[in-house]
């Protein structure tokens, strides 16, 4: 196993360790209760609870939009951290939400993401909002991602801080 695979593998294991910690450092991934439910390398999944004030649509009870964005966005961005070999912070470049069909009232929304490439600079993810499973999705997302040095930007992320300090001081 080369270095960079056995720090993936690390920083993957902080990740899953303090992932609650993870979206309680976004203050609103915080507030709609956005929670990870599993992280795999370069994949992430997630949760939120439907609730009344999420609603966008009084007549119907179906969810607003941007909570599905915002959703997938930070999902977006955790399973970029789960792909990399040191933590990075990031910034979205460009993210591109296709609704298929609205979210069924009084359901929580699961959500997965997956980092399909990487370069020195950039990360390319794709994600997924649903009830059940992919086959019926209620929201897809493509996003693009600006890779930033973790210790300019993050400085109070502590699960990140963590990581870098197991990795040995690398960021």
């Amino acid at each position: 196993m080369s270095t960079g695979e056995s720090q993936n593998e690390m920083l993957l294991e902080v990740m899953q360790a303090h992932a609650s910690r993870i979206m309680e450092s976004v203050p609103w991934a915080q507030a709609l209760g956005l929670r990870l439910t599993r992280l795999e390398k370069g994949r992430a999944f997630a949760k939120v609870a439907w609730r009344e004030d999420f609603v966008g649509d009084p007549d119907t009870g179906v969810i607003h939009g941007g909570v599905l964005t915002a959703l997938l966005d930070n999902l977006c961005g955790v399973c970029i951290n789960t792909a990399l070999t040191r933590p990075k912070s990031m910034a979205t470049l460009d993210l591109r939400i296709d609704y298929m069909r609205p979210a069924e009232k009084g359901r929580d929304i699961l959500a997965e993401a997956e980092c399909y490439h990487i370069t020195r600079n950039v990360a390319f993810t794709h994600a997924w909002a649903y009830h059940e499973s992919r086959d019926k999705v209620i929201a897809t997302a493509a996003g693009t991602f600006a890779l930033n040095d973790i210790s300019r930007w993050a400085s109070g992320n502590a699960a990140m801080e963590m990581a870098s300090k197991l990795l040995g001081g690398q960021s």
